[in-house]
């Protein structure tokens, strides 16, 4: 049920995620808030999992 790669990160802070797919912050919480983004929240981090970036690169919304 993994489907991560060893050593690949299962979760992504908005800032790495940020850096990883070439998006502004502002347009990752635009997309978290209209509901084409998974996220999590944990505490104050908000985490978006890496299944997520996938999908949403990958044209799956």
């Amino acid at each position: 049920m993994n489907d991560t790669p060893s050593g690949a990160p299962l979760a992504y802070s908005i800032k790495e995620a940020s850096r990883a797919t070439s998006l502004g912050r502002t347009r990752l919480y635009q997309l978290i808030a209209a509901g084409q983004l998974e996220a999590v929240k944990i505490g104050n981090r908000t985490l978006i999992p890496a299944h997520a970036l996938h999908k949403l690169l990958g044209g799956d919304r």
